[in-house]
């Protein structure tokens, strides 16, 4: 089973897409956006984690979704596993990628030293569960993360007009997860 389970770069990006995001479901072309990759390729890998049971699917209309299967015996490990190998900035940008996060980036001490308690993220978002997702990952690393959310019309007109707190923020060293600055 894991000489078929850890085979291909493909699978590596679509099992962390899923299993970061367990209560989600995505429709293929959605999963080859998210993760820059060949639909067809995504299409071959997803038939394949569904024959290992990893994976599950369901129509609705003329989509066909797909979810991480959480009544697998190996979910639990794999989650854990795959949570592990991203470590908290790749498991921060996968679960921001799949909300439509449009820009995101870890400031502040944590850039220098990640064996700090605490990291401070700002996110550029519309979207309405970004305190969910930090709070998701807060408890799954057991690190506190300071957060600021700002709306993609706020951050263009403060960054328009040459905001100095934000400059400041954009000029400071940062590990850049999603998007331009």
């Amino acid at each position: 089973m894991l000489e078929k389970l850890f085979t291909s770069g493909i699978r590596a990006d679509i099992m962390s897409l899923l299993f970061n995001n367990p209560e989600e479901k995505f429709y293929m072309r959605e999963i080859a956006r998210l993760t820059n990759k060949n639909a067809s390729g995504i299409k071959r890998e997803l038939d394949k984690l569904e024959n290992m049971e990893l994976v599950t699917s369901e129509k609705e209309g003329n989509l066909k979704y797909f979810r991480v299967n959480r009544n697998s015996a190996l979910f639990p490990e794999l989650k854990g596993l795959i949570a592990k190998s991203l470590g908290l900035p790749g498991a921060l940008k996968s679960i921001l990628k799949a909300s439509d996060t449009k820009t995101a980036f870890i400031y502040g001490p944590y850039v220098d030293d990640t064996n700090l308690h605490y990291l401070e993220l700002f996110v550029v978002s519309d979207s309405n569960n970004v305190d969910k997702i930090v709070s998701d990952i807060e408890k799954r690393f057991g690190r506190e993360i300071r957060y600021a959310v700002m709306s993609q019309a706020e951050y263009k007109m403060k960054k328009k007009s040459g905001d100095r707190n934000l400059r400041k923020l954009l000029n400071s060293k940062k590990i850049l997860l999603l998007g331009r600055l």
